[in-house]
């Protein structure tokens, strides 16, 4: 049984590397337990056969010319906009993701980030573990209703529509906004609309679109000030979605309620700001941080990974032109 040689960047579940080692795969794992450093990725990918990789690994020209002659980076992501894909494909390296594991995963943490920011948990919270709750007041820590509202949801792919199925037991209107019209979607009484007109209309507005060229800043200036005052925004998405510091701005001054982010512009960095912004809710890019999601993913990265070196197709193979160039 071959024993390739196969770099891992960082420490994922047991689920996947148990699947490596009864492979007979020879594997390293960073002993890291952080993001490399760019220099450090270059070193560690160095002669390899494949490398398992994360989001927040560049793996840009020079991250792909120190691997040169392996034959996968099986990416441990739904997105891979982290990863030069044409230039990969141009070295005959296969490029892996992970999709739809994340689903239900990330449905929930947008309704958990949704039900936390408009009933301002983590203020009152706060208010209870510093000893300043005395007592129930009739004007304390007013939020707003969920149920019965208007839900926006700007992008209508798989998340977009498990958050739409749930928003059913709450009652609500949705609209949602995407470049085509989504039967799924539409069967459970959502209306497209388009950006605007859903900015204007929704008490809630979540994202759940990739990170693009037309979808870098998607919500900028222009369209914070398009959202009712009273309207909170949540991205479970991609961080430059978002421009952040329009953000603060629109927080501080009023122009929106609240915003729930579980990723950011630039992350793990903070615009100037934000984190002092009470009416926000922030998590650290945990959406699809379940026991069960993870390992799924984990296997789901090293099932590709293992299919690339055997030299057969792997199940999510995101430049098949590299198996005909």
């Amino acid at each position: 049984m071959p024993r390739w040689n196969v770099f891992v960047t960082r420490r994922i579940p047991d689920a996947g590397l148990d699947l490596l080692r009864n492979a007979g795969v020879n594997f390293e794992v960073s002993p890291e337990d952080r993001v490399l450093t760019h220099e450090e990725l270059v070193a560690g990918v160095s002669g390899r056969d494949g490398v398992l990789c994360l989001l927040t690994d560049v793996v840009d020209e020079p991250v792909l010319e120190a691997a040169r002659g392996a034959r996968v980076f099986a990416n441990y992501a739904v997105g891979y906009n982290n990863v030069d894909v044409v230039a990969a494909t141009k070295r005959g390296i296969m490029v892996t993701n992970t999709p739809g594991v994340l689903t239900e995963t990330t449905a929930d943490m947008a309704w958990a980030l949704i039900m936390a920011t408009a009933r301002r948990i983590v203020e009152g919270d706060t208010l209870v573990r510093a000893g300043e709750f005395h007592g129930w007041g009739p004007m304390m820590l007013l939020g707003m209703d969920v149920f019965g509202g208007t839900l926006g949801i700007v992008g209508a792919g798989r998340i977009g529509c498990a958050v739409a199925r749930r928003a059913q037991g709450f009652g609500m209107k949705v609209l949602y906004t995407d470049s085509a019209p989504n039967p799924e979607i539409s069967s459970l009484n959502a209306k497209r609309v388009d950006l605007d007109e859903l900015l204007r209309v929704s008490d809630i507005v979540t994202l759940h679109v990739p990170l693009l060229e037309e979808t870098h800043h998607l919500i900028g200036r222009r369209e914070l000030a398009l959202m009712k005052k009273s309207a909170i925004l949540v991205n479970t998405s991609r961080g430059p979605v978002v421009d952040e510091r329009a953000l603060v701005e629109a927080l501080k001054s009023g122009s929106i309620a609240g915003a729930g982010l579980d990723v950011y512009e630039d992350e793990p960095q903070l615009a100037p700001g934000l984190a002092d912004c009470r009416n926000t809710v922030l998590t650290p890019h945990t959406a699809s941080a379940t026991i069960a999601t993870r390992n799924k993913m984990a296997v789901m990265a090293a099932t590709n990974l293992l299919a690339a070196l055997h030299g057969e197709k792997p199940p999510n193979l995101v430049n098949p032109e590299v198996l005909t160039s």
